[in-house]
């Protein structure tokens, strides 16, 4: 009987180990690949800018429609219009459209501010829409259907783009009729603000300067990111247009554009600076948007990614892209049975040979993101040795997200809809407050944290020595995201 129940639990386990060693072992086939490519990618700004400066004249440049989603955003609303309108680019070339579904405050700021900017001169067009149809796809494609620009660059409301950013993706996009999209790195506006902001730019950056370079600049798809992009609208009408069926609108459409035959090109000099989640419960909100789209995106093109004439690796990492937050349900796993094998093991398999499987997959699961996030702190800041100091904070939070993660993962799997959330921000007015539920997932990543410490106990008393580390990191993630969740819910007056 005991044989029965528990083969399954150690098939699950190996199943689990197995797929954590394939993202483990991928994150330094990233690396490798960005080595290959990173001088290429940050050279290229520079070169065209001279090829176009000798070539071409700004009055020669095309007209463009920058779109602004904006939806409840009072507290950064100004500031990503007025950054807008002032990006350089040729007079009576430059159309603006906020596309603002708001129902608060923020739709009267955001109309006095388009009247007073008019009057100076600028092209500016607030687009209100009173039913959300599609939330913020809903929005763009309601803009797009009236937009005059032959491109069009797409920003959020926390984000606030230089003034050079047309001057510098625009002639990429006349220089070959066959690019779909330009995407430019996400900076950061707020990065000292807290722990918690500092070790997202971390994340962030892992993304932004080693996997999008290892991945567009190495022939495989890329995403865009949903902001701080500049479109072809040729490239999107001809592939179906914006589409709301997933919660990442972005991440289907670029990879729906690529299919088609569109090229796209990242570039990581051209950096436009945003603003960090400072609240937690803001935090857990965006990743669990992030890891529900990313894998509804998943179910829904992977027959077509499938029948597509690309060869096995490039499908393969297609895959592990758009499938990159399944790791935390394989961590959740681990460590809720951690524990139920460690008691079965004296009776089931030799002690040495199961803890050294346990801390296989655990260490893959925390020291490969950490060298690609090192990695990538190196290449680009001088004070990258006290940013890596981070890396522990790093991984209990990424660790911590796994219950909230997982859940949207299911909810994704079920086909569960769910509405689009928006992340709050705080930004320049600090006066708007979004307040959020009672946090009951909390209350799981707490327990789960405690259960965690509790089979660590275990471990340290068998004298299991290899794996107590690991089982410490996944105890200290579910409590520290736990606890922090209802300090910042119930902390006091907050800025979100």
């Amino acid at each position: 009987m005991k044989d029965l129940l528990l083969t399954p639990l150690f098939l699950v386990y190996l199943v689990c180990t197995l797929g954590l060693m394939v993202y483990g072992f991928n994150c330094y086939v990233m690396l490798t690949l960005f080595a290959r490519r990173r001088r290429a990618a940050r050279s290229v700004i520079g070169a065209m800018k001279e090829r176009w400066t000798a070539a071409v004249a700004e009055r020669d440049l095309p007209p463009v429609t920058t779109q602004i989603a904006i939806y409840n955003e009072y507290n950064v609303a100004e500031r990503v219009i007025r950054a807008v309108c002032a990006m350089r680019y040729p007079a009576g070339r430059h159309e603006i459209q906020v596309l603002d579904d708001s129902t608060d405050e923020t739709l009267p700021l955001v109309k006095k501010l388009a009247a007073e900017l008019q009057d100076a001169g600028h092209d500016i067009h607030v687009l209100h829409r009173d039913d959300r149809t599609g939330y913020k796809a809903g929005a763009l494609d309601a803009g797009l259907r009236v937009a005059r620009g032959q491109f069009v660059a797409v920003f959020d409301a926390d984000f606030v783009p230089p003034e050079d950013y047309l001057l510098t993706a625009v002639p990429f996009m006349v220089d070959d009729d066959a690019l779909g999209f330009v995407q430019a790195r996400w900076g950061h506006l707020n990065r000292r603000h807290s722990l918690l902001t500092r070790v997202q730019s971390i994340g962030i950056d892992g993304h932004f300067i080693i996997e999008q370079i290892a991945r567009n600049w190495n022939g495989l798809f890329m995403n865009f990111n949903g902001t701080a992009g500049l479109w072809r609208k040729a490239a999107i009408d001809a592939c179906g247009g914006w589409q709301w069926d997933t919660l990442t609108e972005d991440l289907d459409l670029s990879y729906r554009v690529q299919f088609d035959g569109w090229q796209a090109l990242y570039l990581p000099e051209l950096v436009v600076p945003a603003e960090l989640p400072e609240d937690i419960n803001a935090f857990r909100s965006q990743q669990f948007r992030w890891a529900k789209g990313s894998v509804e995106t998943l179910i829904k093109l992977f027959p077509r990614l499938m029948k597509a004439p690309v060869s096995p690796f490039k499908k393969l990492q297609a895959v592990l892209h758009m499938g990159g937050y399944l790791v935390h349900p394989l961590m959740l796993t681990l460590a809720m049975l951690a524990l139920p094998i460690l008691l079965a093991s004296a009776a089931y398999t030799p002690a040495t040979w199961l803890f050294v499987v346990l801390a296989l997959p655990l260490a893959l699961s925390v020291i490969a993101p950490s060298t690609l996030y090192i990695v990538s702190q190196k290449a680009t800041y001088t004070d990258w040795l006290r940013r890596i100091a981070l890396m522990p904070v790093l991984m209990v939070v990424g660790v911590g997200l796994a219950v909230s993660n997982t859940r949207a993962i299911i909810e994704a799997a079920i086909g569960h809809r769910t509405e689009f959330v928006r992340t709050p921000k705080s930004g320049d007015r600090v006066v708007k407050d979004y307040r959020i539920r009672f946090p009951w997932i909390a209350v799981a990543e707490i327990a789960l944290g405690l259960y965690c410490a509790y089979s660590m106990t275990f471990f340290v008393a068998s004298g299991k020595f290899l794996v107590s580390p690991f089982i410490a990191i996944y105890a200290a993630g579910f409590l520290f995201i736990g606890l922090l969740t209802f300090a910042h819910a119930y902390g006091g007056a907050r800025r979100t």
